[in-house]
């Protein structure tokens, strides 16, 4: 269950950021998108804390931040038109396969 917690945490990680690009910057101006940053924000957190539960602190923190970072990129790709060279996505790739990694050694 604490794995679940975890990639839940990274999904709402990668929500999160997205609902950040939309703020303009945390402005009043984009209140819903502001207010749905620090709602997402929290739950991520939440998330990444329930997770403590079964999985050690310095894994939880690395994948949490590999699947927000990787999620983001590739999102950035996908939906925002962003670069997509083949050393990116090699990297991205790595990134992946890092954080996976580290599910299979990980106690």
């Amino acid at each position: 269950m604490a794995w679940m917690f975890l990639i839940a945490a990274g999904a709402l990680e990668v929500a999160a950021t997205t609902a950040f690009r939309f703020s303009g910057g945390l402005s009043p101006s984009r209140l819903g998108f502001t207010l749905t940053f620090f709602a997402l924000a929290g739950l991520s957190l939440y998330c990444l804390n329930r997770s403590l539960e079964g999985v050690p602190l310095g894994t939880a923190y690395a994948v949490w931040t590999g699947i927000g970072a990787a999620g983001t990129a590739v999102l950035g790709v996908w939906a925002f038109g962003e670069v997509a060279t083949p050393q990116r996505m090699m990297l991205l790739f790595a990134l992946v396969a890092c954080i996976v990694g580290l599910k299979f050694v990980s106690a």
